[in-house]
């Protein structure tokens, strides 16, 4: 039964007060658009960040999520505890600059125990502007969200322990959200490049692809390394194109499939530049396949509709079945918008739903080369159970060459 706001209990100690309150202690705060104050430790930089508020359910992969670009414009809450143990290193990045706003943890961190460690993360946190909060009930938290959707909030991390709580809900309050924010402009790449990097193996690291079958290229919309890296292991060339790319820019290249990546933001505002392009590539006949936000604009190229989420699914033990096999994967999920099914057209058939809410979670084309999944089968962080997929669309594109 969904829960309101009446049914989150009362504030404990080192949990939320009221704005015209004060923290009596601490080095970080965060503060909501309704007022709300969690006060704790601040860790990594100091300073503040706006964004949505977000809870992320996986037990592990924490500097995977932190820099994955979807997370542009959020400030993340992680509901695992442990976070920081097994410290921070340059491998499990997905972006070379985080597009997260900063993060929220319940416990505070310890030195580093794990053997790939290169630093502690809040030294790597401080590094890269990003601020973090430990020391808070991030249950509670969790369940205000769940209760009201994700709200806008400002995360702040002062040594003297002194903030304008006023000032910092105004920013909260101010803050516009992110419905209609294209958020992929400012986390593409710039200019096209070449990718044959392949999955990270214990002993021998990363890999390298020498012996493609085909050429694909993907658009980047906020795209993911470890997307990149499973495309290449599925034996493909790999170009990788900038959001702002045209239909006749990715057909120049002469590419045998077409891949539309994952990125942040209002899939519609995106939409906006990227849909046309979609429609094209896919009125071209090449074989193509879409994750989470490519999944959602490709929607809305063939005429659906997308939706924003109250929380959103963002978490590596999603359970997602494929209607087809009956079969079931656990899945990585980081979204905040969703297809609307029954916007879909008639030549589309959907594929996979989520068991935990029933929503879109995958489409075909009947008649045309075309699929697309909400969820995040390079599992980075996550179960490997989807990483079928990508050989399926490399397969797509040997039958239709």
């Amino acid at each position: 039964m969904p829960l309101t706001p009446a049914d989150v209990p009362p504030a404990k100690p080192g949990g939320a007060v009221t704005a015209d309150a004060r923290p009596a202690q601490g080095t970080g705060v965060l503060v909501l658009a309704d007022g709300s104050v969690f006060s704790g430790a601040g860790l990594g930089a100091t300073g503040e960040a706006v964004g949505e508020v977000c809870f992320n359910t996986s037990m592990t992969g924490y500097q995977e999520i932190m820099t994955d670009p979807s997370y542009a414009g959020q400030i993340i809450t992680f509901t695992f505890p442990h976070i920081g143990i097994v410290g921070a290193n340059l491998d499990d990045i997905e972006a070379v600059v985080p597009a997260a706003r900063g993060c929220i943890l319940r416990m505070g961190l310890t030195e580093p125990s794990n053997w790939r460690a290169a630093e502690p993360l809040s030294r790597w946190l401080a590094k890269r502007n990003l601020v973090g909060l430990s020391g808070i009930d991030t249950r509670q938290l969790t369940r205000l969200i769940r209760a009201a959707g994700a709200p806008s909030g400002v995360i702040a991390h002062a040594p003297d322990g002194v903030f304008d709580i006023p000032a910092l809900q105004a920013k909260a309050a101010a803050w516009p959200g992110l419905e209609g924010m294209d958020l992929a402009a400012e986390v593409s790449c710039t200019q096209s490049y070449g990718w044959d990097e392949t999955a990270w193996t214990i002993g021998a690291g990363f890999g390298r692809q020498t012996a493609p079958r085909c050429h694909v290229v993907a658009i980047d919309y906020g795209c993911k390394r470890n997307i990149l890296r499973c495309l290449a292991a599925a034996r493909a060339r790999v170009t990788v194109v900038p959001a702002s790319a045209s239909a006749a820019d990715v057909l120049r290249l002469e590419p045998d499939g077409i891949f539309l990546s994952n990125g942040p933001g209002d899939p519609a505002a995106t939409g906006a530049y990227a849909v046309p392009t979609i429609r094209a590539l896919v009125d071209s006949g090449k074989p193509l396949f879409g994750i989470c936000l490519g999944h959602q604009m490709l929607a809305l190229a063939l005429g659906g509709r997308t939706a924003k989420m109250a929380q959103g699914h963002r978490g590596a033990n999603h359970p997602v079945k494929d209607l087809a096999t009956g079969r079931v994967e656990i899945t990585s999920q980081n979204h905040g918008f969703v297809v609307v099914a029954e916007s879909l057209p008639d030549d589309a058939e959907v594929t996979h739903v989520s068991l935990f809410d029933g929503s879109n979670e995958g489409f075909r084309l009947k008649h045309r080369p075309v699929f697309s999944v909400q969820y995040h089968p390079e599992a980075s962080p996550g179960p490997e159970d989807s990483h079928y997929l990508f050989d399926r669309f490399l397969e797509l594109i040997r039958t239709h060459a």
